[in-house]
């Protein structure tokens, strides 16, 4: 079992960037492939970011390629980040970190990832 408990949403204007953290307790991971949803309102939640083990690329939604980097701290493997650049209004959501198996690596579908935090809002004004 993984508790995951993002935070650093909040309230910025377009242009701007922010820096979201998701902590792991209980388990780390080195088992496991951790990412980024996101969902707007009114909308169905959407595959943002995830990242590999070791040298495997990061995978990215179309969206957010070239603003968003997702990366992981290495050293204790128990903390995961997105930095968002340019932000626009569309990029509005509460952000989701999650977790899947590491044979699931390029799966992108919200189904596949098994343990989920409670996510943190970023409002973005035009």
């Amino acid at each position: 079992q993984v508790h995951l408990v993002e935070s650093g949403g909040g309230f910025v204007q377009a242009g701007d960037s922010v820096r979201l953290s998701c902590v792991a307790s209980g388990r780390t991971f080195s088992d496991s492939l951790p990412g980024w949803f996101r969902q707007a309102p009114g909308k169905e939640r959407e595959f943002v970011a995830v990242i590999g083990w070791r040298d495997a690329s990061p995978l990215y939604a179309d969206s957010v390629k070239g603003r968003f980097t997702i990366s992981r701290d290495d050293a204790n493997n128990t903390v995961v980040y997105l930095q968002m650049t340019n932000l626009n209004p569309e990029d509005t959501a509460l952000y989701y970190c999650a977790t899947t198996s590491l044979s699931k690596f390029g799966k992108t579908s919200s189904r596949d990832f098994g343990y989920w935090g409670q996510g943190t809002q970023v409002t973005v004004a035009s």
